[in-house]
């Protein structure tokens, strides 16, 4: 049998409480929030219920720092990345665990206004290392104009 390992998950949910932006010693950003995701069920009587899984979150870098810029609690979120489990020993000498999801990518739900406080929801994130392709009339793309579209399949 093939070596097989899978690790994705999708998320889409609300904030359960506002992010705050932390950094680490080295510097690096990092947020943890946790998202609330409805859950249907069956109850014993065939009744078709919801529950609130509240599901934890960590995000590093650019990621963290648009989440704390953007997110607010009750913001809808879809957040794509994989599961990552922890243990750690307490102060007491009790072995924990913490189970969460690394993102990957985090996106918007709400549209413009639609967010619990409909403030920038909408706005778009772009990375500061990110530079617009330019276009002048020389490097444009060339499009050929279409005169006789009687030929055209559609």
């Amino acid at each position: 049998m093939a070596n097989f390992n899978f690790n994705k998950v999708i998320l889409g949910g609300r904030l359960t409480a506002e992010p705050e932006l932390k950094t680490t010693s080295s510097g690096i950003p990092v947020v943890n929030f946790s998202v609330a995701v409805n859950r249907a069920y069956s109850s014993k009587n065939e009744e078709q219920q919801q529950q609130a899984d509240f599901i934890n979150v960590i995000a590093w870098r650019q990621r963290a720092e648009f989440v704390s810029r953007y997110f607010r609690k009750g913001s809808s979120i879809c957040v794509v990345g994989s599961l990552q489990t922890r243990t750690w020993t307490d102060n007491q000498g009790n072995k924990r665990y913490a189970t969460e999801v690394v993102a990957d990518e985090v996106n918007f739900v709400d549209s413009k206004g639609e967010g619990p406080q409909g403030d920038s929801h909408g706005a778009s994130y772009v990375p500061s290392s990110y530079t617009a392709p330019s276009f002048t009339t020389e490097n444009a793309p060339k499009f050929e104009d279409v005169t006789d579209d009687e030929e055209l399949p559609f």
